[in-house]
């Protein structure tokens, strides 16, 4: 396969800025059909605008992946708009860090529902298609939060370890149906998630700590996609864990 998608029909989610917007690019540049899927829709219609005038294919749907008859109605649209789906990148979320004892649980529990009940009914959407085919690649975006729970971020943390449990038990449930699961975890990057951070002190902390290091960026989390879903059919990336070089933990 090389690094090539042409023909592939691919959907990312969260596509209206940061690692989406990048995973998205770069998926189109590498000649598969993408699906753009976020709420947002002058970011999404300028992103195909981009992608078309390159040579690419792209279509645009909105979406609040927080509810979940959303979020399986994006995938039936991507489906219906291109014939099919192959490749399903569960990138929509955010970050909301504060301490349990004062955390706003309405805010967690939107949390909650998008990063991981979100991307749980996007998959299980994109599942019968996949599995009628025998051929699919799922790849949900996670955080090193997924493996270290720092302070602060507890209920992130949860989603994340969630992310990684669900993403395991998934591929040893679909991988006799030619299925690939992959987790891309990334650590601190230059991205618009922290300032969706509620509790002021918590993000100038966070901030600060993102600022003394040389940060991941979009892009870096993108070729990681791409090298996991370019690789040939019996080759399965479960998972790449990445940190700046600079960040310890």
């Amino acid at each position: 396969m090389g690094d090539r998608l042409d023909g592939r029909i691919a959907l990312v989610t969260g596509a209206s800025s940061g690692f989406g917007e990048a995973m998205a690019a770069a998926l189109a540049q590498a000649g598969a059909k993408v699906a753009l899927a976020a709420r947002r829709k002058d970011r999404l219609e300028a992103l195909a605008e981009r992608i078309r005038n390159d040579g690419g294919d792209a279509h645009v749907i909105v979406a609040d992946f927080s509810r979940e008859a959303q979020a399986q109605a994006a995938v039936h649209e991507a489906e219906r708009h291109f014939g099919r789906l192959d490749i399903l990148i569960n990138n929509a979320g955010v970050m909301y860090l504060e301490p349990v004892v004062t955390a706003d649980l309405g805010r967690w529990r939107s949390m909650i529902e998008l990063n991981l009940l979100g991307l749980i009914a996007a998959s299980q959407a994109a599942l019968p298609g996949m599995k009628a085919r025998r051929d699919g690649h799922v790849v949900n975006i996670s955080s090193v939060a997924g493996h270290v729970a720092n302070p602060l971020s507890a209920a992130y943390a949860a989603t994340k370890f969630g992310v990684a449990g669900f993403s395991e038990s998934l591929r040893r449930e679909v991988c006799q149906d030619n299925i690939r699961v992959t987790v891309i975890s990334p650590g601190m990057a230059a991205t618009e998630l922290r300032d969706h951070i509620g509790d002021p002190a918590t993000r100038a902390a966070v901030n600060a700590r993102a600022e003394a290091m040389r940060q991941l960026q979009a892009q870096d989390i993108a070729d990681a996609v791409l090298f996991a879903v370019t690789r040939p059919p019996h080759v399965g990336i479960n998972e790449i864990l990445m940190r700046p070089t600079d960040q310890e933990r």
